[in-house]
């Protein structure tokens, strides 16, 4: 029997390897000698870097860099060397976690960081990028990526423009020629879950905006400053990227990604998926075991689980879904062809006590799951 254990992480609870660890050993209680292949999953959003780098065999690399307010601090990226292949989550330098709720800033609020982190991967080697852009603190256009890559956007007096989206609404040009020579040899595959454009109603500042702090008025300005920074940007490199598919994700970064480097924009679950090359995993599988922290509703917007089940059932291999806790509202995942929804919390625990024992209720969900595969889809329905 041939196993395939590809979960996301279990937030606060367990990372995605520690997640297909824990299947193994449910599995393993059953089929001792069962064939297990871990494959640690994730959807571009937070645990991404750490599912990526552990599924290729890479290593986390430390690097200094800064926050969305200037501040100085360390964060991660995870690097592939085999593959020359950084994977970076912007949320850890530009994420709006890191900065306390009273000290937020939409409108001076900066990309920078991130920047800094895809010019430490570059410096090691780096010339496959995948880069999380969700959580973010920002509302610039990504301005402060490229400037940390080489980009100076100047006023009408060609003095560089401050940090943050404000700013923008005084930009008169952008100097291209100090850009990172060596983005031209790249490729980054950017995650980004959301089709909203970096304009209007549907926009970074519209809808993304108030979640990081802005009022009212302050989103009208920074749907001015942005627009103003698309009819420069567009100017000189001759095409429109407000209006791209997820241009507005994370205050317009996703316009940057698309407008500075080499670039597509794509489902988190899918570029993990192609980079851990998971449909290669499953062909030919017995059974393929996905999961995460919640399974629902949502489940089906492109979270790991949706697209295990995807690429599972083009190959006809069966999928039995784990989630700390499952809704009600998650049967529509067995009408899309998931063989059963497993929660593994136990019904006395407290929340915390299922936060701390999630990978002991995992193995043993597995465990009593295994035990019943014989049986059919029915014995699965809790």
């Amino acid at each position: 029997m041939r196993i395939v254990l590809a979960p996301d992480s279990f937030k606060e609870s367990m990372t995605a390897s520690q997640a297909a660890r824990a299947m193994a050993v449910g599995v393993r209680r059953v089929v001792p000698d069962a064939v297990c292949n871990l494959v640690p999953m994730a959807d571009g959003g937070e645990g991404t870097m750490q599912a990526v780098t552990d599924a290729l065999g890479g290593a986390l690399v430390e690097t200094a860099c800064h926050d969305a307010l200037g501040g100085q601090i360390v964060a991660l990226f995870g690097y592939v060397e085999s593959r020359k292949l950084a994977v970076v989550e912007m949320a850890v330098a530009s994420g709006l976690e890191l900065i306390p709720p009273e000290r937020r800033d939409v409108m001076t609020a900066s990309t920078f960081g991130t920047g800094e982190l895809i010019r430490a991967a570059l410096d090691l080697g780096a010339r496959q990028f995948i880069v999380g852009i969700g959580g973010s603190a920002t509302n610039d256009a990504g301005a402060g990526m490229a400037s940390a890559l080489g980009v100076r956007f100047l006023d009408g007096d060609g003095v560089p423009l401050p940090p943050g989206g404000a700013a923008l609404e005084r930009l008169s040009s952008i100097d291209m020629n100090g850009l990172d020579k060596r983005l031209a040899q790249c490729w980054f595959d950017v995650a980004c879950d959301v089709d909203n454009p970096l304009l209007g109603t549907l926009g970074a500042s519209a809808v993304f905006g108030p979640q990081k702090g802005a009022t009212a008025a302050q989103v009208v300005q920074l749907d001015s400053a942005l627009a103003r920074w698309a009819d420069v940007l567009e100017v000189a490199i001759k095409r429109d990227v407000r209006n791209l598919p997820g241009a507005g994700a994370a205050g317009g970064l996703g316009a940057a990604l698309a407008a500075f480097v080499p670039s597509t924009l794509r489902r988190g679950v899918d570029i993990v998926a192609d980079a851990v090359r998971l449909a290669a995993h499953i062909r030919g599988a017995d059974w393929v075991f996905t999961g995460e922290g919640s399974i629902d509703s949502q489940t089906s917007n492109g979270k790991t689980p949706w697209g295990v089940l995807q690429i599972a059932n083009k190959m006809g291999v069966p999928v039995i879904m784990f989630g700390g806790r499952v809704k009600d509202d998650a049967s529509s995942l067995l009408d899309a062809g998931a063989k059963a929804l497993v929660p593994i919390a136990h019904n006395s625990e407290t929340l915390q006590q299922s936060l701390t024992q999630g990978q002991a209720n995992l193995s043993d969900a597995v465990e009593s799951t295994m035990r019943k595969l014989p049986v059919g889809r029915e014995s699965f329905i809790k």
